[in-house]
């Protein structure tokens, strides 16, 4: 197993269990509300012939969201005051020249981009120019499958079968197998995952980082500090980074 995928799912498991769930639970809700939203304008209100719209559905069922909150926005969207949404993504550089990668959805550009400048600034960071950390962070496809949807099944047969969908990662972690793809094959893997009866209870594109860096205790703090405060933006959709999670660092979060 790769040591550094090993680090980017502790922390995203880690971050599973917080206290600071309801907070996220919520921020979640209304991101995959936002993502149905977005599917919804841009490939119209059939999740049949719409394949961004069905993986935001698929992505709001498995995080528990009513079915008519669902639909509430797949209708919002197709109403003639449906809101336009520019897709936009920020690089920069936190303590220590930590890469950052920030995706966000928004409805006014120019308030993200002010308040993706503060919060780099506040955290001694700085916003960098698209491109420069293109070299660090490449897009996978990732699958978060619950235990519950292996229950009585031969996992060597299963990991077989993920590696058949186009698996390069698989890893087990203490409520879900989380399982990685290239770029290419996160289609390929969706349709696959349907095929042998498996639902992922997540599945989107992330960043994820080659190489990382690793901070003293306290700046790694202060760093996670400035992580949530783009995570809490309600523009922001998604944030990467390559700080490493060292076990003295997870022992900290884990006291949290």
């Amino acid at each position: 197993m790769h040591p550094g995928m090993a680090g980017h799912s502790k922390w995203a498991n880690i971050k599973h269990r917080k206290g600071t769930q309801d907070k996220r639970r919520s921020k979640l809700f209304t991101r995959i509300l936002k993502d149905v939203y977005i599917a919804a304008k841009n490939g119209g209100p059939a999740p049949e012939s719409n394949p961004a719209l069905r993986l935001a559905i698929q992505n709001g069922r498995g995080a528990n969201i009513p079915k008519d909150r669902i639909e509430a926005a797949i209708k919002k969207a197709s109403g003639k005051d449906a809101q336009n949404f520019d897709e936009l993504s920020f690089e920069g550089y936190g303590l220590g020249g930590v890469g950052v990668f920030i995706e966000a959805a928004t409805d006014n550009s120019n308030r993200t981009i002010a308040n993706i400048r503060t919060i780099f600034t506040k955290g001694n960071g700085s916003l960098g120019t698209n491109g420069s950390l293109s070299f660090i962070f490449s897009q996978k496809g990732v699958f978060t499958i619950p235990k519950s949807q292996l229950e009585g099944k031969n996992m060597e047969e299963i990991e077989f079968q993920l590696i058949d969908g186009g698996a390069e990662e698989i890893e087990m972690l203490d409520e879900f197998l989380s399982v990685t793809t290239s770029f290419e094959d996160f289609g390929k893997m969706q349709r696959h995952l349907e095929t042998i009866g498996i639902e992922a209870e997540n599945a989107s594109l992330q960043r994820i980082p080659s190489v990382y860096k690793t901070l003293s205790l306290p700046d790694a703090i202060k760093f996670l500090k400035m992580i949530e405060k783009f995570e809490e933006d309600e523009d922001i959709s998604a944030v990467y980074h390559n700080l490493e999670i060292t076990p003295e660092l997870a022992q900290h979060l884990e006291q949290l």
